[in-house]
């Protein structure tokens, strides 16, 4: 919501540009430096029971938000977000993976996404509440909504017995440690390739993401509330497309290739650059949301199929962790990105040119797959659990 809010927020808090790119920035820092533990927390305990301690915290962060009268206290809103939103996608993801074995993976990751998907369209409400109320509103009121939400996903939302797991001489799970959670990742040389992957994607795909709602309102002279229902419903409806679309063409292709997860979202990250082009150079809106949804609709391929492709590379027992340091590069780089956007609007910089360096960027990031080699599908004695 807070990207459709643009001249609302500026408006109530004084900022400039640069220091409205650092809200966006400060979350991601803070959401990527603790997504690595929070995932060790979701391998190490009860993944059901973090997801719901993440939407309880984030909730109430949500409603605080929208009491914010100055802009340290708005910041400080949104680093508070980053600690709590960090520990849901690393458990959520995981959760999935455990329940879902065989080839409904992608998929089933895709419709977890998709819900995300759904919220960031809606996200696009924000604007067009604001322009009616004011800016905090739409903070309040959704706030609310995720508090009594919470109660609901504790009563319902369990784990399922874990599999895959090795077992010791002893017979027992071992223990999750971090130390040696991080040395497995780090010691595989497909994880580093798929590290440095995300951390670029989120560069590339927060230069057009977060910037799309301003650009429509200069570029076609649309009020806030048109120009962010515009960039975030066509966006989010694509993106929610393309999960679904990735992950059942990857399931399907998975009875034939164990490495089909990789070969579609290489494909969707090399398909999203022409989309990227026809938003930075339409003549017209709806061309430009052509290239936007054809964006969203490819690049929607790289969600859906990161925890499988982290499942192809990395130990079970260490899923969650491993998202969460993969979520740690990518939050990092992408705000950095978006920070970097706002000193360069700063600086007279047109906002084509940050488009253009993400399309680069995308194009790079789809080779960089075809590195990635798969783990050998388990150590000798090892015995599934589950």
């Amino acid at each position: 919501m807070l990207t459709t809010m643009h001249t609302s927020i500026e408006a109530a808090i004084p900022m400039t540009e640069a220091q409205f790119g650092l809200l966006t920035t400060s979350f991601l820092a803070v959401y990527g430096l603790l997504s690595p533990f929070a995932g060790f927390l979701a391998d190490k305990f009860n993944r059901s029971r973090v997801v719901v301690g993440s939407l309880l915290v984030w909730s109430l962060v949500t409603w605080l938000t929208g009491h914010s009268r100055t802009y340290p206290e708005l910041l400080t809103t949104r680093l508070l977000m980053g600690i709590s939103e960090a520990c849901y996608i690393p458990a959520a993801l995981a959760l999935v993976a455990d329940y879902h074995r065989g080839p409904t993976r992608s998929l089933a990751t895709g419709l977890l996404l998709g819900g995300v998907m759904v919220g960031a369209a809606l996200g696009g409400i924000g604007g067009w509440l604001a322009d009616r109320h004011d800016w905090s509103y739409a903070f309040r009121l959704f706030g609310l909504v995720g508090i009594a939400y919470s109660v609901v996903l504790g009563l319902l939302l369990r784990d399922p017995p874990r599999e895959s797991i090795e077992i010791s001489t002893s017979g027992l799970v071992p223990l999750v440690r971090l130390g040696e959670a991080l040395a497995s990742l780090f010691g595989s040389g497909a994880f580093v390739i798929a590290l440095i992957y995300w951390g670029v994607l989120g560069i590339a795909g927060w230069m057009v993401v977060g910037w799309v709602p301003t650009y429509f309102q200069e570029q076609f002279h649309l009020s806030q509330g048109t120009a962010g229902l515009d960039a975030t419903l066509y966006l989010n409806v694509a993106s929610f497309g393309g999960l679904l679309i990735g992950g059942y063409w990857a399931d399907r292709w998975s009875r034939k290739s164990a490495r089909a997860c990789i070969y579609v979202s290489a494909i969707g990250q090399i398909a999203a650059v022409p989309g990227i082009v026809l938003l930075c150079y339409p003549g017209s809106l709806p061309l430009a949301i052509v290239g936007l949804s054809f964006f969203g609709l490819t690049n929607a391929f790289a969600s859906s199929e990161m925890m499988p492709i982290l499942c192809l590379i990395s130990d079970p027992r260490y899923r969650a962790t491993g998202y969460g340091i993969l979520n740690l590069f990518s939050c990092l780089f992408g705000g950095a990105a978006i920070y970097a956007g706002g000193v360069l609007r700063d600086a007279q910089i047109d906002v084509t040119k940050l488009f253009e360096w993400g399309a680069a960027l995308m194009l790079l990031c789809g080779l960089l797959l075809f590195f990635l080699k798969m783990r050998d599908p388990a150590p000798p004695g090892a015995q599934p659990v589950g």
